[in-house]
């Protein structure tokens, strides 16, 4: 292990360019928190070529990293602690990439008060992988489609591809109400805030917010909800479950926006997460070129609570959208 006890200073070569620099340290400094990679971060401690940055600073071959003395704490009777090997259900894996299908209720990766994510979990159960990075996030109670570069060179392409809107991603949400349009397009610009117990937020805001859109359309409409699919313009933090609490259509089962009545009432009947599902993701192979289709089904626990579901009678009207 690595003695991070005193100021250190990286030189990022040619292999650890254009990757976040919260990435980029918690490679470096294996055994921390990323909590505590954050704090370092916002408080200044970490340097890059003797400047201040954010969480979303891209390091480049020839960057000078200051790190600072860190104490690493976390150690049990047994000596250091260790994630607990996983595997997920695998979609699609060749040389350059993994696509998994992740549960609901696992974070992607560990900070704010979870040891351990998909990630280090993955790369305990593959020990012998030299590299294992994610290329995007999902909320720790979405479920669906993750992808894992297992290449630098191709974590470079598809973060890029990502940046420039060429990664199409469908995701399936059950919502209150009756969806009244075939198709809508929400334009809305989100901020991200923290409440007064640390706890991530976001909220439109016209004046502060960055822009953010999402396409929604009708699938299926029952009694007092209906099932969307939901196309992202653009990819920020909880987009989808923002966006639709702001036209007045909340997702079953979310606990952080959604409508906590509601939520209580389709629980005694069965649904006990939120309904947010990654189910299609289509990007051109990094290496190849080749356009990946991926797909991934609704998992038991959301479509046997759909068969449950009482059909609308009637065909909404039709809204401007």
């Amino acid at each position: 292990m690595k003695d991070l006890s005193n100021v250190v200073s990286i030189l990022v070569d040619a292999d650890g360019g254009d990757q976040r620099i919260d990435n980029f340290l918690m490679r470096y400094c294996k055994g921390v928190p990323r909590s505590h990679i954050y704090r370092i971060l916002r408080t200044g401690e970490v340097r890059v070529n003797s400047r201040r940055v954010d969480a979303t600073y891209r390091v480049q071959p020839g960057d000078s990293v200051r790190v600072p003395p860190i104490r690493i704490a976390q150690r049990t009777e047994g000596g250091t602690r260790k994630a607990t090997a996983l595997e997920l259900p695998v979609i699609h894996e060749d040389d350059a990439l993994i696509a998994v299908d992740k549960p609901a209720g696992i974070a992607v990766h560990g900070g704010s008060g979870i040891a351990f994510g998909v990630i280090e979990r993955l790369r305990a159960a593959r020990p012998d992988a030299r590299f294992l990075e994610l290329v995007h996030r999902l909320d720790r109670e979405t479920s669906g489609l993750l992808l894992i570069a297992k290449k630098r060179s191709a974590l470079k392409v598809l973060h890029e591809a990502m940046r420039e809107g060429h990664v199409a991603k469908r995701y399936l949400a059950l919502v209150h109400g009756v969806f009244a349009n075939d198709k809508r397009r929400v334009n809305a610009p989100l901020r991200k805030y923290l409440m007064q117990g640390g706890e991530r937020r976001v909220s439109v805001d016209a004046e502060e917010g960055k822009e953010s859109a999402t396409v929604f359309r009708r699938q299926k409409t029952f009694a007092d909800c209906t099932l969307l699919s939901a196309e992202l313009e653009t990819g920020r933090t909880h987009q989808i479950r923002v966006h639709l609490v702001h036209i007045g259509h909340p997702i079953a089962g979310d606990d952080k926006y959604g409508d906590f009545a509601w939520n209580k009432e389709i629980a005694k009947k069965g649904l006990k997460r939120m309904f947010l599902h990654a189910a299609e993701l289509d990007v051109e192979h990094p290496l190849t070129g080749i356009m990946l289709k991926l797909r991934a089904p609704l998992p038991p626990e959301l479509s046997g609570y759909l068969e449950k579901l009482q059909p609308s009678g009637k065909k909404p009207e039709k809204r401007p959208a």
